[in-house]
C-alpha cells in the first residue's frame, strides 16, 4: 500500500491553515500556531500517535484563540474524513490510556462515520500559561464533527491541567494511530460505514 498523504487547508476571515498529515511515518513535525500550549500539545499527540503533521496555522489570536483552535480541530477531521476517502478502509476502533504524573486520560474513537463527542474533563486550574483549557473542547468538537467519528474524550483524575491536558492528547494520538491503521475489509455488520 502507498503510503497515506492528506493535504487540507482552510482560509476564513478568521484564520488560515494548511495541514499536510502522513498516517504512515513519524517524521516529520512540524507545528506552527502562534499559541505555545496548542503547539505543545499537538506536538505530543502526533509523535505519541506516529504520525506526520505538519500544521502551518495564523488567525485572530490577538481577540482569543477561540477560532483559531477550532478551526485547527476541524482541519484535522476533514484530513481523517479524506485519508479514508481517498485510502479505503480502516480499523475503525481505537483506544488508549495515558498517565503522566498524576494524571490519567482516555480516549475511544469509532471512525463509523457519525460524529459524536463525549468530553468529561474538571481541570483544577482553568490556564496552562495563556491558554484557556476550555478551548479544547472546540477542539475536539471541530475534530469529532468533521472526521465524522465517535469521540470519547475522559480526563480521569489529576491534580495538574498541564499533565492532565498532555495525556489526554497523548492518548488522543494514540487512539487515532489504531482506529485509522489500514483494514482490508468495511469493519461493519451493514457492509459500508
Amino acid at each position: 500500500m502507498s503510503e497515506r498523504k492528506i493535504t487540507v487547508e482552510r482560509k476564513t476571515m478568521e484564520t488560515d491553515i494548511s495541514l499536510r498529515l502522513g498516517l504512515d511515518r513519524r517524521e516529520p513535525l512540524s507545528i506552527e500556531t502562534g499559541v505555545p500550549f496548542l503547539d505543545h500539545m499537538l506536538h505530543a499527540m502526533a509523535f505519541h500517535g506516529g504520525f506526520a503533521f505538519e500544521l502551518k496555522a495564523s488567525g485572530d489570536i490577538e481577540v482569543d484563540a477561540h477560532h483559531l483552535v477550532e478551526d485547527v480541530g476541524i482541519v484535522f477531521g476533514t484530513a481523517l474524513a479524506r485519508a479514508v476517502e481517498q485510502y479505503g478502509s480502516v480499523a475503525r476502533y481505537g483506544h488508549a490510556v495515558i498517565s503522566m504524573d498524576d494524571a490519567l486520560s482516555e480516549v475511544t474513537i469509532d471512525a463509523g462515520n457519525r460524529a459524536y463527542m463525549v468530553y468529561i474533563a474538571d481541570y483544577p486550574q482553568p490556564y496552562c500559561g495563556s491558554f484557556a483549557v476550555e478551548l479544547l473542547r472546540e477542539l475536539f468538537l471541530g475534530l469529532a464533527s468533521n472526521a465524522a467519528i465517535n469521540l470519547h474524550l475522559h480526563v480521569r483524575y489529576g491534580e495538574n491541567t498541564h499533565h492532565m491536558c498532555e495525556a489526554l492528547m497523548k492518548a488522543l494520538g494514540r487512539a487515532v494511530w489504531i482506529a485509522y491503521r489500514p483494514h482490508d475489509r468495511i469493519p461493519s455488520t451493514k457492509g459500508s460505514l
